[in-house]
């Protein structure tokens, strides 16, 4: 199974067409907010379950700020992460999510791409597919596998 987690595209989509030719079709796809009112194109682009949380820009967006899903046995909890403060710590969203039990949290916002594994969570920030902000200032994405063990693995990619 292949999940492509995105984040901050800003209503900007070319980056976006370029990395589903890239990667291929996914599984599903998930947009960790600031579609800014792109959400219903972004379902047009792919054929797969689609999940999408607001961001602190979506002022007129109807997405839920939270989702909390099931890929195979994985429990995640997804966010933009603004009311956890993330561009000044992952800490808070981290205890967050370990408080609802998930095993991978995933959010955006600070358009930096990040990946780690502490204390059985897995911590996701795909970074930003249009305004990146970490070296190099490339967008950015992650793809998560989940293998035939049901197995979750994740890897950064750039544009």
């Amino acid at each position: 199974m292949k999940i492509l987690i995105i984040s901050d595209t800003h209503g900007y989509h070319n980056n976006l067409i370029k990395v589903l030719d890239q990667v291929g079709d996914p599984d599903m796809l998930i947009h960790l907010g600031e579609s800014e009112s792109g959400e219903e194109y972004i379902k047009t682009l792919v054929e797969c379950p689609v999940v999408m949380v607001a961001g602190n820009n979506d002022f007129f967006s109807d997405l839920k700020k939270e989702e909390e899903f099931l890929v195979k046995k994985h429990r995640v909890f997804a966010t933009h992460g603004h009311y956890y403060q993330v561009s000044l710590s992952p800490e808070r969203i981290r205890r967050e999510a370990m408080g609802r039990g998930a095993d991978i949290v995933m959010y955006g916002h600070t358009h930096k791409p990040f990946i780690q594994k502490k204390d059985d969570l897995t911590m996701i920030n795909p970074g930003s597919l249009s305004f990146p902000r970490q070296d190099g200032r490339k967008g950015s994405f992650v793809v998560m596998e989940i293998d035939s063990n049901e197995e979750a693995h994740f890897t950064l990619n750039f544009v």
